[in-house]
């Protein structure tokens, strides 16, 4: 029996290592995105810092341990055996919520996962406890600790509110001081500024937060506690005047400093708050075997009550736990989509592109709020209003792919650090993400980042991702109970299921993140716009050419691997189909949302051929809906068992399929070549294939007249017809837009602007 509940302890501690690096990729974006989306440092540097902050802050998180053990359920009604199933099911439903999440790129929090994941799981044993010995459901109060778990929720929900109102309340009064144009008040105040700044993290995170560090002398504790206001008085002194010299001497960034130092900072928080959410469970699953085998009691016999009395956590444990987190950061690509959700929120200003669509809610707070705005701007005196407004004058941009200001970065990192270090003194297991993610946007609404172009969408997201967090609690909760539940049922077979269950979905996630080995951004556009203010016509329609020929290839594919799939009624192909054509049409949209940056950036003597440019980026996109517009049907009708092609329509459609293709060939031919004196071939196979879609026309008219074939039938039959021709039409219209572009910028010029251009673009290639 001992044996068995070893193989579970090992179990859960290697889940540990995989929650760890779960989790982290998860919560990344609580000390990431003010310093990528300022763009303080490059990313190798913020990710240095972030590392060396996790690394350190782990060593701080002793005292939080504590949560897991005790923090939710009452250690001491329940036996070892009961307690090594609470653990078990915890940490099986957590790795399943955090790798759903992180797959979706929505940041959710973990500590609601393992707050409900424990409550869950241990409602579910005692239940089960209750109902077997034959007791009323009413004694479950005597094994939940009800008080602290209604403590630690509510403060997690309350910091919602108040992470919100401290970021957008803080960050109105710094804009208000400094405006965007802050270089000037900087030069007066930043050092200041700075000074109070690293002060407030340095109370936080060292006297407030060493209180949890195991290597921490009770004696040193103490002494930092009686002399608080003489070290805090000691550090702004030194580290104003410190910013200052470094201003006068070597005039450096103080704002970037404040942002690096507040990123340290936010790591060091999240390690030692969110520490206990990954290894918590698995520390005391291992402390419950070590108390059980020196016991000699039966597994069934022996009471937990040893939970409940503080254990110091080894240091060694919390530093390797540090480790893995670090190194987990930096090779991890899910944190990395994750962190972009959060910017993409927080941008300044409207792209033309935004992760979410509208929604009713976000319509309705949107027209709400511009009434109140306009009935406060009425009872307003002027001479306030206008200036107020001035301060909040946005100045043009050195750099335009900037999510947001460095200003603004550090006010969210130095009051997100505050806001959670207090909880972590207070042991409390504050919510990271929702404490992060709600200071962001609080710091964005007070600094108008949601105008009239963005306001809806960027509404849509923040609905959307406190959705999930609230999601995340039901989940967690209903997951980890019926787990319980489960194990108890079916016992050891139960156990050997979930092992092998997640054993098959860690192995298949890190095959699937091996296999999409596309390099996560932070910034959809090219290098070649990222280089610089400007650029030239000739780089523009390189670039462009390069996607004209990408989205040709890919349309000519997918088009004749969809009416193949339609034919042979093979719904596996054509769902596969189906989503590369969404990633195609994901692509051409993005290519013409950042059409208002490339015509921003292009040179004055490149503005005549601009139009050209708008017409070739729209064909692309319009083709690219045609497209849709004929795999969506084809696959609906096959998913849902419609009655296949007749024999005839069939061989039309072979036929169609042949004729698109040496369409897309001719196509594809002038292009690559750029032998635009060859339209005419191109011409030629578009009339053809026309010709055929109206032969083909007539005929399924034919058909309906005879009633030889059904509704939906000729429904989808006419639409692909129909899609087809206007498929062909734009393509045409699209080579021609090009032609144009070509001669507009290389007629007339000498041969080696475009044997450069060409250069340019292959040592820049699409990011």
């Amino acid at each position: 029996m001992e044996i068995f509940y070893i193989i579970i302890v090992v179990f859960l501690l290697l889940l540990a290592i995989s929650d760890l690096a779960v989790g982290v990729s998860n919560d990344a974006c609580n000390f990431l995105n003010a310093a990528v989306g300022s763009k303080a440092a490059s990313l190798t540097v913020i990710m240095v810092i972030a590392c060396a902050g996790l690394v350190l802050g782990a060593t701080f998180s002793g005292g939080m341990m504590d949560i897991a053990r005790n923090g939710i359920f009452m250690p001491g009604q329940f036996v070892f055996s009961e307690i090594m199933v609470i653990f078990f099911s915890v940490m099986i439903a957590d790795i399943l919520l955090l790798n759903i999440f992180n797959d979706m790129g929505l940041p959710t929090s973990t500590t609601v996962s393992i707050v409900f994941d424990l409550l869950g799981a241990s409602v579910g044993m005692a239940l089960y406890k209750i109902t077997s010995d034959g007791h009323s459901i009413a004694e479950l109060t005597q094994y939940i600790n009800t008080s602290k778990a209604l403590a630690i929720i509510s403060g997690i929900l309350i910091s919602v509110a108040i992470a919100f109102s401290f970021g957008a309340a803080i960050q109105y009064l710094v804009r208000l001081i400094f405006t965007f144009n802050y270089r000037r008040p900087m030069r007066m105040f930043g050092s200041l500024f700075g000074g109070i700044a690293i002060t407030f993290i340095i109370y936080f995170m060292l006297i407030k937060g060493a209180k949890g560090a195991t290597f921490m002398k009770p004696e040193f504790v103490a002494w930092m506690n009686t002399h608080t206001m003489q070290l805090l008085g000691i550090c702004f002194v030194f580290f104003t005047s410190l910013l200052q010299t470094l201003y006068w001497l070597f005039r450096v960034n103080i704002l970037r400093i404040i942002i690096l130092t507040g990123t340290f900072a936010l790591a060091m928080a999240f390690a030692g708050n969110d520490l206990v959410n990954f290894i918590g469970v698995p520390l005391a699953g291992l402390e419950s075997f070590k108390h059980f085998a020196a016991s000699g009691a039966a597994p069934d016999a022996l009471t937990m009550g040893i939970l409940g009395t503080p254990v110091s956590t080894p240091t060694l444990f919390l530093l390797i736990a540090g480790i893995i987190m670090a190194f987990t950061l930096i090779t991890s690509k899910s944190a990395r989509r994750v962190v972009q959700t959060t910017v993409q929120l927080s941008k300044q200003n409207e792209t033309g592109e935004e992760r979410f669509e509208s929604s009713l809610m976000a319509r309705a707070l949107v027209r709400g709020s511009l009434k109140l705005g306009n009935s406060l701007r009425k009872i307003t005196p002027d001479a306030v209003h206008e200036r107020v407004e001035k301060r909040f004058v946005q100045r043009k941009r050195s750099r335009e792919d900037v999510a947001f200001d460095e200003l603004r970065a550090a006010v969210t990192l130095v009051v997100s650090s505050i806001l959670i270090a207090s909880g972590t003194a207070l042991k409390l297991p504050l919510s990271t993400t929702y404490v992060t993610f709600m200071v962001a946007m609080g710091c964005s609404l007070s600094d108008r980042a949601w105008d009239r172009e963005s306001a809806v969408y960027r509404i849509t997201g923040v609905i959307t991702v406190i959705s999930g967090w609230f999601l995340t609690a039901l989940s967690a909760f209903l997951l980890a109970f019926l787990i319980s539940l489960f194990v108890n049922w079916f016992d050891i077979y139960a156990i050997i299921g979930f092992m092998a269950l997640i054993g098959y979905i860690l192995v298949k996630s890190h095959l699937r993140n091996r296999k999409n080995n596309e390099e996560v951004t932070f910034d959809k556009e090219s290098k070649m716009l990222q280089a610089s203010r400007s650029v030239s016509a000739p780089l523009v329609f390189e670039s462009t050419s390069e996607d004209i020929t990408s989205v040709v290839i890919s349309s000519s594919k997918l088009y004749y691997l969809t009416l193949n799939g339609l034919i042979k009624e093979d719904r596996r192909d054509l769902k596969d189909i189906a989503a590369e054509v969404d990633e195609l049409g994901v692509y051409t949209k993005d290519i013409k949302n950042n059409s208002y940056k490339v015509i921003v950036r292009l040179q004055d003597d490149s503005i005549e051929s601009t139009h050209f440019y708008i017409q070739v980026v729209d064909y692309m996109r319009e083709a690219a809906l045609c497209l849709k517009h004929i795999t969506g049907p084809i696959y609906t009708h096959v998913n849902n068992n419609h009655a296949p092609l007749i024999p005839q329509q069939q061989e039309d459609v072979r036929n169609l399929n042949e004729s698109v293709s040496v369409f897309f060939n001719a196509l594809l031919h002038v292009l690559k070549n750029r032998k635009f004196e060859n339209l005419t071939d191109v011409q030629h196979q578009k009339d053809i294939a026309i010709e055929l879609v109206e032969k083909m026309q007539k005929r399924q008219l034919k058909l309906i007249k005879k009633q030889e074939v059904s509704t939906r039938n000729s429904v989808l039959y006419l639409n692909m017809l129909n899609e087809t021709k206007n498929l062909v039409l734009f393509y045409v219209s699209l080579i021609k837009s090009e032609r144009d572009f070509y001669m507009s910028i290389y007629e007339g010029k000498p041969a080696h602007v475009e044997r450069e251009a060409l250069e340019a673009i292959k040592r820049n290639p699409k990011v």
